[in-house]
């Protein structure tokens, strides 16, 4: 049992380790300026797979946890791994575990405040677009709105 749970947890480690690293490529992405799509992509692929691992792994510990009688609460959880020798591996997997959630909810943020960002510029954008910006001779028309002193 306790060679199995090493093997999960250890498995678990090295899933959020992962996710760790792909949240902050993700979250440098986000913070330039010029963000490059492509490479937000591929990022968002690979956290897509890293979740889908951590969940599949996640459901083999509890599994396992539940074939040893314990429930699939925290404190099953913790049992189980006092008495497999694993607990400060446990430990140490809830520390990176809260991490990768405090670093999500971030990279959510960033990308809600990009979401207003680009919408507010679409809006400035479409105003415009009732005006034209530039006349027929490439000059700007807010020119032309100024006073005219010889009047």
């Amino acid at each position: 049992m306790s060679a199995a749970l090493q093997q999960h947890l250890e498995s678990h480690h090295s899933i959020l380790t992962k996710l760790t690293e792909l949240l902050e490529e993700e979250q440098r992405l986000l913070g330039v300026g010029d963000i490059d799509g492509k490479a937000l992509e591929t990022v968002a692929k690979d956290k897509s797979t890293q979740f889908a691992a951590l969940q599949e792994n996640e459901q083999k510990r509890r599994n396992l946890q539940k074939s040893q009688g314990l429930g699939e609460n925290k404190e099953g959880a913790l049992r189980l791994a006092e008495r497999s020798g694993c607990a400060p591996l446990w430990q140490e997997t809830l520390e990176l575990a809260q991490q990768v959630s405090r670093l999500n909810v971030l990279n959510g943020e960033l990308i809600q405040h990009r979401l207003q960002h680009n919408q507010q510029m679409l809006n400035i954008i479409r105003e415009a677009a009732g005006t034209p910006l530039y006349g027929a001779d490439g000059k700007s028309t807010t020119a032309g709105s100024r006073l005219n002193s010889k009047a």
